[in-house]
């Protein structure tokens, strides 16, 4: 299916909606790991699952890891948040300190990256429900592993489905990583998302 195009008022809107949700996840994280963390959305876009996966990086079949969440309420969506596979231990790294060897580093890997997940994806959602004042309860957060086709395959049918892409930097001190947080939705959740950026956008804007 063709990609799906916000104007440019609701594309902003949600860009500024998103900030702010991983404006809290940078501080629940900044908590955890004892050094600041700096996190942005420099972009949002809509594709389908193809280009998705190449946005990615899907070259030369390079390993995603993923968690994911499923979210029902103001609208249905999976949320699925994806580093590459050579930063997740950087990030667990950051989670339990230098000093730990990297055998158990690998074993606390998916746990330590199921938390994060959680943390951020709960943060973004989380921050669409307040803003919407709409209710959106997730489920528990699962971990995968695999090309990104496979990560954003592995939450259900493909069906006619969009994805909508948050591009999501990481700054710490001493690091910088580029996640993406993914939001796949059906024709319906989409313009269920749509109605409610527009709700947001009157209560905000006033008559105009």
């Amino acid at each position: 299916m063709n990609t799906f195009n916000l104007s440019e008022l609701q594309h902003d809107a949600l860009v500024e909606i998103f900030n702010i949700g991983v404006g809290h996840a940078a501080k629940s994280m900044s908590e955890i790991v004892n050094e600041e963390v700096t996190m942005s959305v420099p972009s949002i876009s809509f594709l389908n699952r193809a280009d998705a996966a190449e946005m990615l990086g899907n070259k030369d079949s390079a390993r995603v890891c993923g968690v994911s969440q499923h979210y029902e309420g103001a609208f249905k969506t999976e949320a699925i948040l994806m580093f590459p596979e050579d930063k997740s231990l950087d990030i667990v790294r950051l989670m339990v300190g230098e000093s730990v060897p990297l055998k158990e580093l690998t074993e606390m890997e998916q746990e330590a990256l199921s938390e994060i997940g959680n943390i951020i994806l709960n943060s973004c959602v989380g921050t669409l429900a307040n803003i919407f004042a709409q209710e959106l309860s997730g489920s528990l957060p699962e971990y995968h592993v695999g090309t990104s086709e496979e990560i954003l395959s592995a939450t259900g049918g493909l069906g006619d489905t969009v994805v909508l892409m948050l591009h999501i930097d990481f700054i710490l001190e001493k690091h910088q990583i580029h996640g993406y947080v993914a939001f796949i939705l059906d024709l319906t959740a989409l313009h269920d998302l749509q109605d409610q950026v527009d709700r947001y956008l009157a209560k905000i804007m006033g008559p105009a």
